[in-house]
């Protein structure tokens, strides 16, 4: 009797995400983990415990994270694809670390999917769950982000989501946003931040080494940056932790 086929490429999970840094604490806990490159983006897959993730590093931007996230969907199939990583707060009372779920995603030019996620709101345990806004870029002032904020009734910024959920519409995937807060709204970003962050998601370190040159001061800032993105990161990690397997269980 013929054993039925088994598709090695398929995966139960996708996830999106710019930078290498947002993903990591996730793929710690995972098992088997292997990388390979296709086109000009990085892919990684492995097991959290028997469930197969798919991950693809875009690099930042929208044009980016939607090209990736049809070859994602194309290469593994996954029945749902979650948009992952850092983003900025438009909330005053949102701390780094602090965990949002997007129920719909917008941008500045009038584009809305709305998200069909029932979850519960806990925001004096760090999570929020409404609507995120895309900008065409990093969204760096405290003064910016308030007036987002206020003309959009969002709660945090980020560049690559409306992308990964357009496509996934497309397609007919189940879609996730889930942002981990990496800057308040306490401070601007460091200006070097856009120069720093290239196209691709790779930090330039001959950008940051020339940023401390120009502006010596901006050391301590680009630290504190790391920092924040390290514990939002971390928080990021756990969180897709439990969501990953929640979603595999209602599927089997």
């Amino acid at each position: 009797m013929n054993q039925p086929e088994v598709d090695k490429a398929h995966a139960d999970i996708g996830l999106v995400c710019a930078l290498h840094m947002e993903i990591q604490q996730f793929l710690d806990r995972c098992e088997h983990v292997k990388k390979y490159t296709g086109g000009s983006y990085v892919f990684r897959g492995g097991f959290l415990d028997q469930v197969k993730v798919a991950v693809v590093q875009t690099g930042v931007g929208f044009a980016r994270a939607r090209a990736a996230t049809q070859a994602l969907i194309d290469a593994h199939s996954p029945p749902w694809v979650l948009s992952v990583g850092f983003s900025g707060a438009l909330d005053p009372k949102m701390k780094v670390g602090d965990i949002v779920v997007g129920t719909s995603v917008c941008d500045l030019h009038g584009q809305e999917l709305k998200n069909d996620v029932q979850f519960p709101e806990d925001p004096e345990h760090g999570l929020y769950v409404g609507k995120l806004i895309n900008a065409d870029e990093i969204v760096r002032t405290v003064e910016e982000k308030l007036r987002i904020a206020e003309q959009y009734a969002a709660l945090a910024v980020d560049l690559e989501s409306l992308a990964v959920a357009q496509v996934c519409q497309a397609e007919k995937k189940g879609f996730m946003a889930i942002r981990a807060i990496s800057d308040d709204c306490s401070t601007d970003l460091p200006p070097e931040v856009i120069s720093i962050l290239g196209e691709t998601g790779a930090g330039r370190a001959g950008a940051a080494v020339g940023a401390i040159f120009k502006r010596p001061e901006s050391i301590k800032e680009m630290w504190k940056m790391r920092g924040d993105a390290s514990k939002a990161a971390t928080r990021l990690g756990s969180f897709l932790e439990g969501v990953v397997t929640q979603l595999y269980e209602a599927r089997h």
